[in-house]
């Protein structure tokens, strides 16, 4: 899959512009990248568009504790989108970002992730 590929498929799956969609995949992915370990974070970079990858770069090694509703205001604010926007945007690029891992390593990455994820996590693995 190609960076424009994944980009596409998250703006039609969250119902956005392009740009908007754009925004929130970088926003999700460093978002997600601070919340998991590296070598998840990681795991993740080596199967995503190469574009992509720089968002999966841990600057710490340990992930981040914060709570879902941060994790929304990170993307929204990175974005410039509101809260449900932000929700459904994240839950359009865990969609393509599973299609795109693969299953294994996307489970292995949102196992690191509160039990508050577990709604959105459901909705890409279906």
């Amino acid at each position: 899959m190609t960076e424009l590929n994944f980009i596409d498929e998250v703006a039609e799956r969250a119902g956005v512009p392009r740009v908007t969609g754009l925004l929130i995949t970088e926003g999700t992915l460093l978002a997600l990248s601070d919340r998991i370990s590296g070598g998840e974070a990681e795991d993740l970079a080596d199967r995503v568009p190469a574009e992509l990858r720089p968002y999966l770069v841990k600057v710490t090694e340990p992930a981040v504790p914060f709570s879902y509703e941060e994790f929304l205001q990170r993307v929204a604010e990175h974005a410039g989108v509101d809260r449900s926007t932000a929700e459904r945007g994240v839950a359009a690029v865990l969609m393509v970002l599973r299609q795109t891992v693969g299953p294994k390593e996307f489970s292995d990455a949102m196992a690191q992730l509160p039990k508050d994820f577990d709604r959105l996590v459901a909705s890409a693995s279906t």
